[in-house]
């Protein structure tokens, strides 16, 4: 992958972006010379980002929006279009756990809202900026997975179960699109200290785990001009891609 990164005059969106990965993605994409979108339903941890990027002597736009909100994903695309007219870098990066249950005893509404948030929310954003990306000379797609998509881990069903169908969209997205300038990767970021994480595994210590911003920064290289691979996983342990079925 690229070893350095130049995001000059680029546009990036990162959603969940008022605090985790989220947070020093955005962080980490200012710095880089991007213009950043940072969505999240957070408003202090939105503004806090915002003094930080400023900060750097980057910039961003704020947009307080809760990603239930489908039609307000798809207005994200038409103010982004009459705004700049293209997006460079879409990082799908918002997630909930849901809970750590027997299959059986999860409730429907819990179920539904992990589906929600991590899935139908993630296709509706990639419907509004799918034409932004194909407007830029580069654009690049980072969607966040999970290695239980693969383990299907007992008791992590719904948030296994979303995270497999994200993977799905992503593949599907990038065969669609395989050969334009776009790219189209999912990313596992692997066990790391966030409240995410915190919620899932309440007896762990969180030392042991690494911070946000170090898995940040090795994600950060996939939103490059110069990335050449799609329809990948990048596993942030492993440092590389791997891919997700045996060769044909």
């Amino acid at each position: 992958m690229p070893s350095s990164l130049d995001l000059s005059g680029r546009i990036a969106l990162v959603t969940g972006a008022s605090r985790g990965i989220g947070y020093f993605l955005a962080k980490g994409l200012a710095a880089a010379g991007a213009h950043v979108i940072a969505v999240a339903r957070t408003v202090g941890g939105l503004e806090e980002l915002d003094d930080e990027i400023k900060a750097l002597g980057g910039a961003a736009t704020l947009v307080p929006l809760d990603l239930t909100d489908m039609a307000g994903i798809d207005r994200l695309g038409g103010v982004i279009h009459e705004r700049w007219g293209k997006l460079d870098v879409m990082i799908a990066n918002a997630g909930v756990l849901g809970v750590i249950s027997p299959i059986g005893h999860v409730e429907a509404k819990t179920f539904e809202k992990v589906m929600t948030i991590n899935v139908t929310s993630v296709w509706r954003l990639i419907r509004s900026v799918d034409p932004l990306l194909r407007a830029s000379d580069a654009g690049r797609a980072i969607v966040m997975s999970s290695g239980v998509a693969h383990s299907a881990r007992a008791f992590w069903t719904p948030y296994a179960a979303s995270k497999a169908a994200v993977e799905v969209l992503v593949r599907s997205w990038a065969e669609e699109t395989q050969n334009m300038p776009l790219r189209v990767n999912a990313v596992n970021p692997g066990a790391t200290r966030t409240a995410m994480r915190a919620q899932a595994m309440p007896g762990e210590d969180p030392n042991t785990l690494p911070h946000p911003k170090e898995v940040a920064e090795k994600i950060l290289p996939l939103a490059s001009p110069s990335l050449t691979e799609t329809g990948l996983i990048f596993d942030v342990r492993l440092g590389r891609f791997t891919r997700y079925r045996l060769p044909e």
